[in-house]
């Protein structure tokens, strides 16, 4: 698995490693299963897609639910398929979550009283993002902040409904996992992964990302929900509804980012069982995609 922070460099390092293995790689972003959001959600792009296969793209619309557990399952029929036709999978990605599914498996669900489940939704629907993320996190210190309106939502459901975290039942009930992984962990420093992330933001409203909300919202995408609260997207419809300056954008999604990116690197550097290979993404791809090819061969003599 080749995870990091958003705007450190998997996919570039994923495509050199193409020049060493035949892979295809298993996107493990829960963003970038929403279809026609691929400027918010920094989707590699076509020419990339041709150069290396990638899985786990475009998989649901904007306002669909796709939860840690159904990527577990197709990201492991993914890799199957990838084996049985004789390639390398790569999964990669920034979204713990997905990597704890995929690699660890999931918590058996306790059973939820479906009239309570209901009014308790009615209530976390009514809330803001920074009041469901605050209360997300009182209930479960566990819960990463900033992670959207469905994942905060769940937390609050979790802890509310069954007295524990849902933190607590990801760690004491788990199933197991689908692979057995062998992480490569991408950081650098902050200031650098900071001009990075400035750098993305603006490309990403130079290349329409106001138009691509506006499109989304228009084929029937709602307000807010799974796709349209990420970081980026959310951003966008505030502007098309008035509530933010357009020559605000850039640096709000770029905040948000930061953020985000600081919560990430936190998780992976936490968060991750097994056998992890930490390496500074300073350096250029081609040269990280040959340690990472070298550390292999070492693990396998």
């Amino acid at each position: 698995m080749l995870v990091g922070p958003t705007a450190v460099g998997k996919t570039a390092v994923a495509l050199a490693l193409a020049e060493f293995w035949p892979v295809e790689v298993v996107s493990a972003d829960s963003r970038q299963v929403y279809r026609g959001l691929d400027i918010a959600t920094a989707k590699p792009s076509p020419r990339e897609r041709r150069r290396v296969r990638h899985h786990l793209l475009d998989v649901v619309r904007p306002g669909e639910r796709y939860s840690a557990g159904r990527f577990a399952l197709e990201a492991a029929e993914a890799i199957a398929t990838i084996r049985e036709g004789g390639r390398t999978p790569i999964v990669v990605g920034g979204t713990g979550f997905y990597v704890r599914a995929l690699a660890e498996g999931l918590f058996a669900e306790p059973p939820l009283d479906r009239p309570r489940r209901e009014a308790l939704a009615a209530v976390t629907a009514e809330m803001d993002n920074a009041t469901l993320v605050r209360w997300a996190s009182r209930l479960d210190p566990g819960f990463p902040g900033g992670s959207g309106r469905q994942r905060a939502s769940r937390a609050i459901e979790i802890a509310l409904l069954t007295g524990r975290s849902l933190t607590w039942w990801q760690r004491s009930a788990a199933v197991e996992g689908a692979i057995r992984p062998w992480y490569v962990r991408l950081s650098m420093p902050r200031a650098m992964l900071h001009q990075r992330i400035a750098t993305r933001t603006a490309e990403m409203v130079r290349q329409g990302v106001v138009q691509e909300a506006a499109a989304a919202l228009a084929d029937g995408a709602p307000l807010s929900g799974p796709g349209m609260d990420g970081i980026g997207v959310r951003e966008a419809v505030d502007v098309l509804q008035g509530r933010l300056e357009r020559e605000a954008l850039v640096e709000t999604i770029a905040q948000s980012t930061r953020q985000y990116a600081k919560r990430q690197e936190t998780w992976f550097r936490n968060q991750l069982r097994g056998d992890v290979l930490a390496l500074d993404a300073t350096r250029t791809p081609e040269q990280l995609a040959a340690e990472i090819v070298a550390a292999w061969d070492e693990t396998r003599s």
